[in-house]
Protein backbone atom coordinates (compact mmCIF):
# COMPACT_ATOMS: atom_id res chain seq x y z
CA UNK A 1 0.00 0.00 0.00
CA UNK A 2 0.91 3.67 -1.15
CA UNK A 3 0.19 5.82 1.93
CA UNK A 4 -1.18 8.88 0.55
CA UNK A 5 0.34 12.37 2.31
CA UNK A 6 -0.95 15.37 1.95
CA UNK A 7 -4.47 14.91 3.44
CA UNK A 8 -3.30 14.45 7.32
CA UNK A 9 -5.91 16.03 9.68
CA UNK A 10 -8.48 16.19 6.69
CA UNK A 11 -11.14 14.54 6.21
CA UNK A 12 -12.01 12.90 2.60
CA UNK A 13 -15.18 11.38 1.62
CA UNK A 14 -15.21 8.27 -0.88
CA UNK A 15 -17.54 7.42 -3.40
CA UNK A 16 -17.26 3.82 -5.22
CA UNK A 17 -16.15 1.05 -3.11
CA UNK A 18 -15.19 -1.17 -5.83
CA UNK A 19 -11.30 -1.85 -5.99
CA UNK A 20 -10.48 1.09 -6.78
CA UNK A 21 -12.03 3.55 -4.04
CA UNK A 22 -11.47 1.20 -1.34
CA UNK A 23 -7.80 1.35 -2.12
CA UNK A 24 -7.77 4.86 -2.03
CA UNK A 25 -9.78 4.87 1.93
CA UNK A 26 -7.31 2.41 3.24
CA UNK A 27 -4.16 4.43 1.87
CA UNK A 28 -5.97 7.97 3.38
CA UNK A 29 -6.14 6.49 6.77
CA UNK A 30 -2.97 4.80 6.51
CA UNK A 31 -1.20 8.48 5.57
CA UNK A 32 -3.17 10.05 8.15
CA UNK A 33 -6.84 11.49 6.50
CA UNK A 34 -10.42 10.67 8.39
CA UNK A 35 -12.75 9.42 6.10
CA UNK A 36 -16.51 8.87 4.99
CA UNK A 37 -16.79 6.11 2.72
CA UNK A 38 -20.44 5.65 0.70
CA UNK A 39 -21.98 3.38 -2.06
CA UNK A 40 -25.06 3.23 -3.51
CA UNK A 41 -24.62 -1.09 -3.38
CA UNK A 42 -25.79 -2.11 -0.24
CA UNK A 43 -23.85 -5.09 -0.88
CA UNK A 44 -20.74 -2.58 -1.38
CA UNK A 45 -21.52 -0.92 1.50
CA UNK A 46 -21.52 -4.19 3.55
CA UNK A 47 -18.72 -4.93 2.32
CA UNK A 48 -16.52 -1.49 3.52
CA UNK A 49 -18.25 -1.68 6.95
CA UNK A 50 -16.98 -5.61 7.66
CA UNK A 51 -13.29 -3.83 6.68
CA UNK A 52 -13.81 -1.50 9.05
CA UNK A 53 -14.53 1.35 7.55
CA UNK A 54 -16.92 4.67 8.42
CA UNK A 55 -19.83 4.56 6.25
CA UNK A 56 -21.58 8.00 5.94
CA UNK A 57 -24.53 8.50 3.74
CA UNK A 58 -23.12 11.40 1.58
CA UNK A 59 -26.16 12.06 0.07
CA UNK A 60 -27.41 13.49 3.65
CA UNK A 61 -24.30 14.41 4.92
CA UNK A 62 -23.02 18.07 6.25
CA UNK A 63 -20.34 18.39 3.17
CA UNK A 64 -19.04 21.08 5.12
CA UNK A 65 -16.99 18.91 7.44
CA UNK A 66 -15.07 17.35 3.92
CA UNK A 67 -12.07 18.46 2.58
CA UNK A 68 -11.89 16.81 -0.30
CA UNK A 69 -13.93 14.28 -2.69
CA UNK A 70 -12.37 10.90 -3.85
CA UNK A 71 -14.49 10.02 -6.81
CA UNK A 72 -13.93 6.29 -7.99
CA UNK A 73 -13.59 6.55 -11.91
CA UNK A 74 -16.62 5.09 -12.51
CA UNK A 75 -18.90 7.74 -11.99
CA UNK A 76 -20.03 10.51 -14.07
CA UNK A 77 -17.95 13.44 -13.51
CA UNK A 78 -19.57 15.81 -16.62
CA UNK A 79 -21.69 14.04 -18.98
CA UNK A 80 -24.10 12.23 -19.35
CA UNK A 81 -24.66 14.81 -16.35
CA UNK A 82 -23.05 14.51 -13.21
CA UNK A 83 -23.81 12.31 -10.37
CA UNK A 84 -25.45 13.86 -7.55
CA UNK A 85 -22.17 13.20 -5.35
CA UNK A 86 -20.63 15.16 -8.04
CA UNK A 87 -23.10 17.96 -7.87
CA UNK A 88 -22.91 17.88 -4.03
CA UNK A 89 -18.74 18.15 -3.83
CA UNK A 90 -19.12 21.06 -6.52
CA UNK A 91 -22.10 23.28 -4.48
CA UNK A 92 -19.58 22.86 -1.29
CA UNK A 93 -16.79 24.01 -2.91
CA UNK A 94 -15.25 20.53 -2.16
CA UNK A 95 -12.29 19.58 -4.40
CA UNK A 96 -13.03 16.26 -6.20
CA UNK A 97 -10.02 13.76 -7.04
CA UNK A 98 -9.39 10.18 -8.18
CA UNK A 99 -6.71 7.85 -7.06
CA UNK A 100 -4.25 8.55 -9.70
CA UNK A 101 -4.19 12.29 -8.07
CA UNK A 102 -3.43 10.86 -4.70
CA UNK A 103 -0.57 9.11 -5.68
CA UNK A 104 0.32 11.86 -7.98
CA UNK A 105 0.45 13.95 -4.65
CA UNK A 106 1.85 11.42 -2.49
CA UNK A 107 5.25 11.28 -4.85
CA UNK A 108 5.07 15.30 -5.37
CA UNK A 109 5.49 15.56 -1.56
CA UNK A 110 8.16 13.10 -1.34
CA UNK A 111 12.18 13.79 -1.59
CA UNK A 112 13.31 14.47 -4.45
CA UNK A 113 15.79 11.57 -4.69
CA UNK A 114 12.91 9.25 -3.16
CA UNK A 115 10.47 9.91 -5.66
CA UNK A 116 9.96 6.52 -8.11
CA UNK A 117 9.90 7.12 -12.19
CA UNK A 118 6.54 6.64 -13.63
CA UNK A 119 5.18 5.66 -16.88
CA UNK A 120 1.82 6.60 -17.59
CA UNK A 121 -0.04 5.06 -20.75
CA UNK A 122 -3.20 5.44 -22.44
CA UNK A 123 -5.11 5.49 -25.84
CA UNK A 124 -8.21 3.85 -26.78
CA UNK A 125 -6.81 0.39 -27.73
CA UNK A 126 -3.71 -1.62 -26.58
CA UNK A 127 -3.19 -0.16 -23.05
CA UNK A 128 -2.94 -3.16 -21.21
CA UNK A 129 -0.91 -5.21 -23.16
CA UNK A 130 1.09 -2.35 -23.54
CA UNK A 131 1.51 -1.34 -20.19
CA UNK A 132 2.43 -4.89 -19.08
CA UNK A 133 5.44 -5.55 -21.90
CA UNK A 134 6.79 -2.26 -20.30
CA UNK A 135 6.52 -3.78 -17.25
CA UNK A 136 8.13 -7.24 -18.41
CA UNK A 137 11.11 -5.21 -20.21
CA UNK A 138 11.86 -3.24 -17.02
CA UNK A 139 11.38 -6.25 -14.70
CA UNK A 140 13.81 -8.24 -16.90
CA UNK A 141 15.80 -5.03 -17.21
CA UNK A 142 16.96 -5.47 -13.34
CA UNK A 143 14.21 -2.51 -12.25
CA UNK A 144 12.01 -2.92 -9.73
CA UNK A 145 8.94 -2.49 -10.98
CA UNK A 146 5.30 -1.84 -9.73
CA UNK A 147 2.39 -2.47 -12.77
CA UNK A 148 -0.75 -1.15 -12.11
CA UNK A 149 -3.36 1.70 -12.35
CA UNK A 150 -6.54 0.72 -14.89
CA UNK A 151 -4.93 -2.71 -14.82
CA UNK A 152 -4.76 -5.42 -12.26
CA UNK A 153 -3.88 -3.28 -9.26
CA UNK A 154 -4.79 -0.53 -8.42
CA UNK A 155 -2.37 2.60 -7.89
CA UNK A 156 -2.68 2.86 -4.32
CA UNK A 157 -2.33 -0.96 -3.62
CA UNK A 158 1.49 -0.64 -5.18
CA UNK A 159 3.84 -1.57 -3.16
CA UNK A 160 5.50 1.53 -1.45
CA UNK A 161 7.74 4.12 -3.23
CA UNK A 162 11.70 4.60 -3.05
CA UNK A 163 13.71 6.18 -5.38
CA UNK A 164 14.66 3.03 -7.54
CA UNK A 165 11.30 2.19 -8.36
CA UNK A 166 9.76 2.26 -11.40
CA UNK A 167 5.84 2.62 -11.67
CA UNK A 168 3.91 1.32 -14.85
CA UNK A 169 0.57 3.15 -14.64
CA UNK A 170 -2.09 2.42 -17.23
CA UNK A 171 -4.61 5.23 -17.70
CA UNK A 172 -8.01 5.28 -18.78
CA UNK A 173 -9.95 8.96 -20.00
CA UNK A 174 -12.33 8.56 -16.83
CA UNK A 175 -8.88 8.56 -14.49
CA UNK A 176 -7.33 11.19 -16.31
CA UNK A 177 -10.40 13.32 -16.02
CA UNK A 178 -9.72 13.69 -11.95
CA UNK A 179 -6.01 13.90 -12.55
CA UNK A 180 -3.77 16.78 -12.37
CA UNK A 181 -0.69 17.24 -11.26
CA UNK A 182 0.36 14.10 -12.42
CA UNK A 183 4.40 14.05 -13.52
CA UNK A 184 5.05 10.85 -15.85
CA UNK A 185 8.70 10.78 -16.58
CA UNK A 186 7.89 9.10 -19.51
CA UNK A 187 4.45 9.23 -21.40
CA UNK A 188 2.37 6.82 -24.15
CA UNK A 189 -0.39 7.73 -26.00
CA UNK A 190 -0.68 5.01 -27.83
CA UNK A 191 -4.29 5.64 -30.65
CA UNK A 192 -7.17 7.43 -30.27
CA UNK A 193 -10.65 6.43 -31.96
CA UNK A 194 -14.57 7.35 -31.12
CA UNK A 195 -14.84 5.39 -27.37
CA UNK A 196 -16.53 6.49 -24.25
CA UNK A 197 -18.34 9.55 -26.42
CA UNK A 198 -21.10 9.60 -23.89
CA UNK A 199 -19.03 10.24 -20.85
CA UNK A 200 -16.59 13.13 -22.71
CA UNK A 201 -19.97 14.29 -24.70
CA UNK A 202 -17.71 14.46 -27.82
CA UNK A 203 -14.56 13.42 -29.84
CA UNK A 204 -12.89 17.00 -28.41
CA UNK A 205 -13.86 16.08 -25.10
CA UNK A 206 -12.23 12.77 -24.88
CA UNK A 207 -9.13 14.12 -26.91
CA UNK A 208 -8.41 16.48 -24.10
CA UNK A 209 -9.31 13.55 -21.37
CA UNK A 210 -6.22 11.65 -23.54
CA UNK A 211 -4.23 15.07 -23.76
CA UNK A 212 -3.85 15.28 -19.30
CA UNK A 213 -1.46 12.68 -19.57
CA UNK A 214 1.14 15.18 -20.69
CA UNK A 215 0.31 18.05 -18.26
CA UNK A 216 3.57 18.62 -16.36
CA UNK A 217 6.16 16.65 -18.06
CA UNK A 218 9.54 18.85 -19.10
CA UNK A 219 12.98 18.98 -19.86
CA UNK A 220 14.34 15.38 -19.41
CA UNK A 221 10.98 13.83 -19.91
CA UNK A 222 9.52 11.65 -22.64
CA UNK A 223 6.92 11.49 -24.53
CA UNK A 224 5.65 8.41 -26.55
CA UNK A 225 2.97 9.25 -29.43
CA UNK A 226 1.20 6.94 -31.49
CA UNK A 227 0.93 9.05 -35.18
CA UNK A 228 -1.34 6.58 -37.15
CA UNK A 229 -4.49 8.17 -36.40
CA UNK A 230 -5.18 11.82 -37.21
CA UNK A 231 -5.85 12.71 -33.55
CA UNK A 232 -2.14 11.41 -32.38
CA UNK A 233 -0.74 12.99 -35.26
CA UNK A 234 -1.80 16.37 -34.28
CA UNK A 235 -0.87 15.86 -30.51
CA UNK A 236 2.01 14.92 -31.86
CA UNK A 237 3.03 18.27 -34.14
CA UNK A 238 1.64 20.64 -31.24
CA UNK A 239 4.11 19.08 -28.49
CA UNK A 240 6.94 19.29 -30.65
CA UNK A 241 6.12 22.85 -31.23
CA UNK A 242 5.91 23.54 -27.43
CA UNK A 243 9.73 21.72 -28.01
CA UNK A 244 10.03 21.01 -23.82
CA UNK A 245 10.36 17.43 -23.62
CA UNK A 246 12.07 14.13 -26.11
CA UNK A 247 9.09 12.97 -28.02
CA UNK A 248 9.07 10.01 -29.80
CA UNK A 249 6.32 9.29 -32.54
CA UNK A 250 5.91 5.64 -33.20
CA UNK A 251 4.53 3.91 -35.75
CA UNK A 252 3.18 0.51 -37.13
CA UNK A 253 2.13 1.48 -40.92
CA UNK A 254 4.92 3.85 -41.97
CA UNK A 255 8.53 4.66 -42.22
CA UNK A 256 9.81 8.16 -40.43
CA UNK A 257 12.24 10.24 -40.54
CA UNK A 258 12.06 10.43 -36.75
CA UNK A 259 10.87 7.96 -34.16
CA UNK A 260 10.36 4.32 -34.07
CA UNK A 261 8.54 2.42 -36.52
CA UNK A 262 7.61 -1.30 -37.35
CA UNK A 263 7.36 -2.39 -41.20
CA UNK A 264 6.50 -6.43 -42.33
CA UNK A 265 7.54 -7.43 -38.52
CA UNK A 266 10.65 -5.40 -38.05
CA UNK A 267 11.59 -2.73 -35.53
CA UNK A 268 12.96 -0.01 -36.44
CA UNK A 269 14.64 3.08 -34.36
CA UNK A 270 14.79 6.34 -36.23
CA UNK A 271 15.77 8.53 -33.55
CA UNK A 272 19.15 8.85 -34.41
CA UNK A 273 21.45 10.67 -37.43
CA UNK A 274 19.83 7.12 -39.26
CA UNK A 275 17.08 4.38 -39.26
CA UNK A 276 18.37 1.21 -37.43
CA UNK A 277 16.54 -1.99 -37.88
CA UNK A 278 16.67 -3.32 -33.98
CA UNK A 279 14.50 -6.60 -33.58
CA UNK A 280 12.13 -8.82 -35.17
CA UNK A 281 9.04 -9.13 -33.99
CA UNK A 282 7.58 -12.19 -36.22
CA UNK A 283 9.87 -13.90 -33.66
CA UNK A 284 8.14 -12.82 -30.58
CA UNK A 285 4.52 -15.29 -30.06
CA UNK A 286 2.78 -13.34 -28.20
CA UNK A 287 2.56 -10.05 -29.90
CA UNK A 288 1.22 -10.87 -33.08
CA UNK A 289 -0.14 -8.72 -35.51
CA UNK A 290 -0.12 -4.88 -36.66
CA UNK A 291 -1.36 -3.67 -33.57
CA UNK A 292 0.69 -5.50 -31.09
CA UNK A 293 3.78 -4.26 -33.50
CA UNK A 294 2.71 -0.98 -32.46
CA UNK A 295 2.64 -1.62 -28.62
CA UNK A 296 5.89 -3.06 -28.75
CA UNK A 297 7.17 0.29 -30.42
CA UNK A 298 6.24 2.36 -27.60
CA UNK A 299 7.50 -0.23 -25.23
CA UNK A 300 11.17 0.02 -26.60
CA UNK A 301 10.71 3.67 -26.73
CA UNK A 302 8.97 4.12 -23.23
CA UNK A 303 12.25 1.42 -21.94
CA UNK A 304 14.94 4.12 -23.61
CA UNK A 305 12.83 6.43 -21.81
CA UNK A 306 14.07 5.42 -18.86
CA UNK A 307 17.52 4.41 -19.63
CA UNK A 308 17.58 1.07 -20.45
CA UNK A 309 20.25 -0.33 -22.88
CA UNK A 310 17.72 0.05 -26.70
CA UNK A 311 19.30 -3.81 -27.35
CA UNK A 312 18.32 -5.18 -24.37
CA UNK A 313 15.01 -3.37 -24.34
CA UNK A 314 14.06 -4.67 -27.87
CA UNK A 315 15.15 -8.60 -26.65
CA UNK A 316 12.97 -8.49 -23.81
CA UNK A 317 10.51 -7.94 -26.08
CA UNK A 318 10.74 -11.34 -27.61
CA UNK A 319 10.20 -12.96 -24.14
CA UNK A 320 6.96 -11.21 -23.03
CA UNK A 321 4.65 -14.19 -22.17
CA UNK A 322 1.00 -12.03 -23.20
CA UNK A 323 -1.89 -10.78 -21.77
CA UNK A 324 -4.80 -12.47 -20.40
CA UNK A 325 -8.00 -11.47 -21.98
CA UNK A 326 -6.38 -10.24 -25.28
CA UNK A 327 -5.89 -12.60 -28.26
CA UNK A 328 -5.26 -15.50 -25.99
CA UNK A 329 -5.71 -18.84 -26.51
CA UNK A 330 -7.54 -20.59 -23.67
CA UNK A 331 -7.79 -24.16 -24.74
CA UNK A 332 -7.52 -26.00 -28.17
CA UNK A 333 -10.66 -29.06 -28.48
CA UNK A 334 -9.48 -31.03 -31.73
CA UNK A 335 -8.45 -29.10 -34.34
CA UNK A 336 -10.26 -26.14 -33.25
CA UNK A 337 -8.58 -23.60 -31.29
CA UNK A 338 -10.55 -21.07 -28.92
CA UNK A 339 -9.36 -16.93 -28.34
CA UNK A 340 -10.08 -15.03 -25.70
CA UNK A 341 -9.92 -11.58 -26.93
CA UNK A 342 -12.86 -9.99 -24.58
CA UNK A 343 -10.77 -7.27 -23.83
CA UNK A 344 -12.02 -5.75 -27.07
CA UNK A 345 -14.92 -3.61 -25.94
CA UNK A 346 -15.42 -1.33 -29.43
CA UNK A 347 -15.24 -2.02 -32.80
CA UNK A 348 -11.59 -1.30 -32.71
CA UNK A 349 -10.28 -3.17 -30.71
CA UNK A 350 -12.30 -6.40 -32.33
CA UNK A 351 -10.87 -5.26 -35.92
CA UNK A 352 -7.27 -6.30 -34.24
CA UNK A 353 -8.34 -9.62 -33.62
CA UNK A 354 -10.50 -10.37 -36.84
CA UNK A 355 -8.28 -8.94 -38.83
CA UNK A 356 -5.69 -11.30 -37.19
CA UNK A 357 -7.47 -14.53 -38.54
CA UNK A 358 -8.22 -15.45 -42.52
CA UNK A 359 -11.19 -17.29 -40.90
CA UNK A 360 -13.30 -17.45 -37.43
CA UNK A 361 -16.24 -18.23 -36.04
CA UNK A 362 -16.74 -14.43 -33.87
CA UNK A 363 -18.71 -14.24 -30.63
CA UNK A 364 -19.78 -10.72 -30.20
CA UNK A 365 -21.98 -8.58 -28.38
CA UNK A 366 -23.16 -6.99 -24.91
CA UNK A 367 -23.53 -3.71 -24.62
CA UNK A 368 -23.36 -1.85 -27.78
CA UNK A 369 -20.20 0.94 -28.11
CA UNK A 370 -21.78 4.15 -30.15
CA UNK A 371 -20.67 3.01 -33.69
CA UNK A 372 -21.99 -0.75 -32.80
CA UNK A 373 -20.02 -3.13 -35.48
CA UNK A 374 -20.50 -1.13 -38.68
CA UNK A 375 -16.85 -0.22 -38.67
CA UNK A 376 -15.90 -3.94 -39.27
CA UNK A 377 -18.17 -4.26 -42.36
CA UNK A 378 -15.21 -5.09 -44.46
CA UNK A 379 -14.29 -7.94 -42.07
CA UNK A 380 -17.41 -9.96 -42.56
CA UNK A 381 -15.93 -12.14 -44.94
CA UNK A 382 -13.71 -13.32 -42.41
CA UNK A 383 -16.11 -14.66 -40.54
CA UNK A 384 -17.30 -18.16 -41.08
CA UNK A 385 -20.76 -17.32 -38.68
CA UNK A 386 -20.96 -14.96 -35.95
CA UNK A 387 -22.95 -15.86 -32.57
CA UNK A 388 -24.36 -12.91 -30.92
CA UNK A 389 -25.36 -12.48 -27.28
CA UNK A 390 -26.09 -9.64 -25.01
CA UNK A 391 -27.94 -6.42 -25.39
CA UNK A 392 -26.80 -5.90 -28.86
CA UNK A 393 -27.58 -9.60 -30.25
CA UNK A 394 -30.96 -8.31 -31.84
CA UNK A 395 -28.97 -4.99 -33.74
CA UNK A 396 -25.79 -7.27 -34.69
CA UNK A 397 -27.78 -9.52 -36.41
CA UNK A 398 -29.59 -6.88 -38.59
CA UNK A 399 -25.73 -5.54 -39.63
CA UNK A 400 -24.80 -8.62 -40.41
CA UNK A 401 -27.61 -9.98 -42.37
CA UNK A 402 -26.67 -10.92 -45.51
CA UNK A 403 -23.29 -10.22 -45.16
CA UNK A 404 -22.40 -13.25 -42.58
CA UNK A 405 -24.54 -16.01 -40.94
CA UNK A 406 -25.26 -15.19 -37.66
CA UNK A 407 -27.18 -16.39 -34.56
CA UNK A 408 -28.46 -14.81 -31.49
CA UNK A 409 -27.37 -16.91 -28.43
CA UNK A 410 -28.22 -14.80 -26.07
CA UNK A 411 -25.52 -15.76 -23.51
CA UNK A 412 -21.97 -16.80 -23.77
CA UNK A 413 -22.50 -20.22 -22.68
CA UNK A 414 -24.86 -21.19 -25.73
CA UNK A 415 -22.54 -19.07 -27.88
CA UNK A 416 -19.55 -21.09 -26.85
CA UNK A 417 -21.06 -24.15 -27.48
CA UNK A 418 -22.80 -23.44 -30.97
CA UNK A 419 -19.44 -22.03 -32.15
CA UNK A 420 -17.78 -25.14 -31.39
CA UNK A 421 -20.38 -27.78 -32.60
CA UNK A 422 -19.90 -25.28 -36.00
CA UNK A 423 -16.48 -25.35 -35.68
CA UNK A 424 -15.75 -29.20 -34.95
CA UNK A 425 -18.10 -30.17 -37.78
CA UNK A 426 -16.28 -28.15 -40.91
CA UNK A 427 -13.48 -30.60 -40.20
CA UNK A 428 -10.82 -27.95 -40.45
CA UNK A 429 -8.65 -26.20 -38.46
CA UNK A 430 -11.05 -23.72 -36.89
CA UNK A 431 -10.78 -20.37 -34.24
CA UNK A 432 -13.24 -19.33 -31.95
CA UNK A 433 -13.01 -16.25 -31.21
CA UNK A 434 -14.82 -14.38 -28.14
CA UNK A 435 -13.96 -10.64 -29.40
CA UNK A 436 -16.89 -8.68 -27.90
CA UNK A 437 -16.80 -4.85 -29.49
CA UNK A 438 -18.90 -4.46 -26.71
CA UNK A 439 -18.51 -3.51 -23.09
CA UNK A 440 -19.54 -6.44 -20.87
CA UNK A 441 -21.43 -4.19 -18.49
CA UNK A 442 -25.04 -6.00 -19.27
CA UNK A 443 -24.34 -9.15 -18.08
CA UNK A 444 -20.72 -9.06 -16.58
CA UNK A 445 -19.04 -6.77 -13.89
CA UNK A 446 -16.09 -6.28 -16.49
CA UNK A 447 -14.33 -7.70 -18.98
CA UNK A 448 -12.15 -9.56 -17.35
CA UNK A 449 -15.09 -12.01 -15.81
CA UNK A 450 -16.49 -11.86 -19.00
CA UNK A 451 -13.05 -13.20 -20.33
CA UNK A 452 -13.04 -16.34 -17.43
CA UNK A 453 -16.58 -16.65 -18.46
CA UNK A 454 -15.25 -17.81 -21.70
CA UNK A 455 -12.38 -19.87 -20.32
CA UNK A 456 -14.85 -21.90 -18.22
CA UNK A 457 -17.16 -22.45 -20.61
CA UNK A 458 -14.24 -23.76 -22.98
CA UNK A 459 -12.69 -26.22 -19.94
CA UNK A 460 -16.47 -27.52 -19.66
CA UNK A 461 -16.79 -28.52 -23.34
CA UNK A 462 -13.06 -30.03 -22.44
CA UNK A 463 -14.41 -32.20 -19.80
CA UNK A 464 -17.06 -33.00 -21.24
CA UNK A 465 -15.14 -34.45 -24.25
CA UNK A 466 -12.89 -36.09 -21.93
CA UNK A 467 -15.62 -37.91 -20.80
CA UNK A 468 -17.00 -38.79 -23.62
CA UNK A 469 -13.85 -40.60 -25.26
Amino acid sequence: MIPVRGFEGKTVAVFGLARTGLAAARALIAGGAQVAVWDEKPEARAAAEAAGLPVVDLFRADWSAFDALMLSPGVPLTFPEPHWVVVRARDAGVEIVGDMELFARTVNAALEHKRPKIVAITGTNGKSTTTALIGHVCAQAGRDVRIGGNIGVGVLDLEDMHGGAVYVLEMSSYQLDLTSSLHADVTVILNISPDHLERHGSMEGYVAAKRRILMNQGQGDTAVIGVDDPWGQQICTEITAANRRTIVPISASKAMGRGVYVLNGALYDAMGERAQEVVDLTAARSLPGRHNWQNAAAAYAAAKGLGIDPAEAAQHLLTFPGLAHRMETVGTLGRVRFVNDSKATNADAARQALSSYPKSYWIAGGRPKTDGIDPLEDLFPRVVKAYLIGEAAPAFAKVLQGKAAAAECGTLDVAVAQAYADAAASNQDAIVLLSPACASFDQYPDFEARGEAFRAAVQRLTHAAKGAA
